[in-house]
């Protein structure tokens, strides 16, 4: 457990950062939230605002002194920002490139130049893509399959080119497709399971890109929240400068997912048991199948999900159904 540090979360406002700075003001810890809002939301962190151990920076990692002015005097980076999804690098690779590797390259230097002690970013199971091998080993990689994937392994070639150099702990976490409260169901690359939970509580039909035959680890927010404390704290020096999956080790099929959406849901609202997905054209540049070993992060890190996937997925639902209906 974090606490008693200076913590700065980069995307802070973010689904996955603002989780983070939760659970980490809860513990004695002193969060620094840098975030442009481009895809981060202002709501996700209103009730932190008037936290007296909470500081928001408005600032992009794009630029380098804003990066150095966030990093003075931190203990702690857990690098969240970043451009997500792949359809979006699809369509605007420069602007990916510009936040995912530029931005990332800002961060380190800003850390080596302020000394800071740990440094624990979002890696991406993209990396993975097309390795055909299951379940995915950290070891084994294939060929990327979008713009995205490949700014998430130069990150990593860069990590580690940084912890070599310069003695930087650095850690990279390889979510794989994460899931929970506060995630955006809105816009053209929101995540699969708020947009399914959407349509459904609006009887509206889901859309499924392909057979619905592709598979997914699906990882509930609380376990990723996990493994970003226990990376930034390990004292175990054989788990530094590595890279690990964060997931469920569950290997679930769309179909079967959207299935378990509507039974969930229905039981709030039994209309929603009458509501049928639709089927579209696959997309360009998604990995088939995904399902992660936890092995590695469970030997070195310690790393124990608390959630299965049908228990965060419960969790989650309940939380949406308030949120968003």
């Amino acid at each position: 457990m974090i606490s008693n540090k200076t913590v700065l979360i980069t995307g802070g406002a973010g689904f996955i950062g603002s989780n983070i700075s939760e659970k980490l003001i809860t513990q004695n810890n002193k969060v620094i939230c840098l975030d442009n809002f481009s895809t981060g939301k202002r709501e996700n962190i209103a009730k932190l605002l008037t936290n007296e151990n909470y500081t928001l920076i408005e600032g992009d990692i794009r630029d380098l002194e804003t990066c150095k002015k966030a990093t003075k005097g931190v203990d702690i980076i857990l690098h969240q920002a970043a451009l997500g999804s792949v359809p979006r690098s699809i369509k605007d690779p420069i602007t990916t490139n510009e936040v995912n590797i530029s931005g990332f390259l800002n961060m380190l230097v800003a850390a080596k130049d302020n000394n800071v002690k740990r440094f624990v970013y979002a890696a991406s199971s993209s990396t993975y893509g097309d390795s055909k091998q299951l379940p995915k080993v950290e070891e084994n990689i294939g060929s990327p399959l979008s713009p995205y994937a490949v700014t998430k392994y130069v990150n990593e070639l860069y990590a580690k080119v940084f912890s070599s150099l310069y003695g930087l702990e650095v850690i990279g976490l390889r979510y794989f497709n994460v899931y929970g409260r506060k995630q955006d169901p809105n816009g053209a690359y929101a995540a699969a399971i708020p947009k399914f939970v959407k349509a459904y509580i609006n009887y509206e039909a889901p859309t499924i890109h392909g057979d619905g035959t592709q598979t997914r680890d699906f990882t509930y927010i609380d376990n990723v929240i996990q493994a970003n404390e226990l990376a930034a704290t390990t004292s175990n020096a054989d788990a530094l400068n590595q890279v690990y999956n964060v997931a469920c080790g569950e290997e679930t099929i769309l179909n079967d997912l959207l299935d378990q959406v509507k039974t969930l849901l229905s039981k709030f609202d039994s209309k929603i048991s009458k509501v049928s997905p639709i089927h579209i054209a696959e997309r360009q540049g998604d990995v088939r199948y995904s399902l992660a070993s936890i092995e590695k992060a469970k030997r070195y890190l310690g790393y124990k999900p608390s959630h299965t996937f049908a228990q965060g997925l419960e969790e989650a639902i309940g939380w949406y159904w308030e949120n968003l209906k």
